[in-house]
């Protein structure tokens, strides 16, 4: 039995190290973390086991005690250059909005950029709607996160799947590869 751990915020019944417990994880989020190579420890991600029927943020936050500042949402990008399509995801804390049609828009060189919709992000990501995480995404992928997440101590994200979350400092999601510290990403 591996032991539970205790949270930095929020009331889970139980956490363990993400590593420890692939189940818990989109297998692309297990792969990410199994071959991590950053500065940052894999050890610091955990994971909870959670209710998939109150994943969504402003449900899952009443029902955890987790603070809307403590959690970030990861969202897909469609991105527009002539006839090419560019997606990112945007990673940003649930008490703002990712500015897609200016700061995205530019900073992708793109004409046109827009969320893209439920069905094709769960099928360009292979994660579940609800759980989307930037842990695990196409490696081609730009992963832009706003300079407030990867100040956070930590916070609480998707873990691929709408059953669990995982809990990182944010300087984690700094040293993803191809990710991108944005100042201005939300508001």
């Amino acid at each position: 039995m591996i032991n539970s751990l205790t949270t930095p915020f929020g009331r889970f019944e139980a956490a363990w190290r993400a590593v420890e417990r692939p189940e818990l994880l989109a297998a692309s989020t297990a792969a990410t973390l199994r071959e991590w190579q950053g500065a940052e420890p894999v050890e610091s991600v955990l994971v909870v086991d959670t209710d998939p029927e109150k994943a969504d943020t402003s449900v899952f936050c009443e029902t955890y005690d987790v603070p809307l500042d403590a959690s970030a949402n990861c969202v897909i990008v469609s991105a527009k250059r002539g006839e090419e399509v560019t997606f990112a995801a945007c990673v940003a804390l649930a008490t703002t909005r990712v500015d897609v049609n200016k700061t995205v828009r530019k900073h992708l060189g793109a004409r046109k950029a827009s969320f893209a919709p439920m069905d094709i992000a769960v099928t360009e990501t292979g994660m579940e709607y609800g759980g989307i995480s930037p842990l695990g995404l196409p490696a081609h992928w730009p992963v832009l996160v706003d300079e407030a997440v990867a100040g956070s101590p930590y916070v609480l994200i998707g873990s691929g799947r709408r059953r669990g979350k995982v809990i990182l400092p944010g300087r984690f999601l700094a040293q993803l590869p191809r990710a991108e510290v944005l100042a201005q990403l939300a508001g």
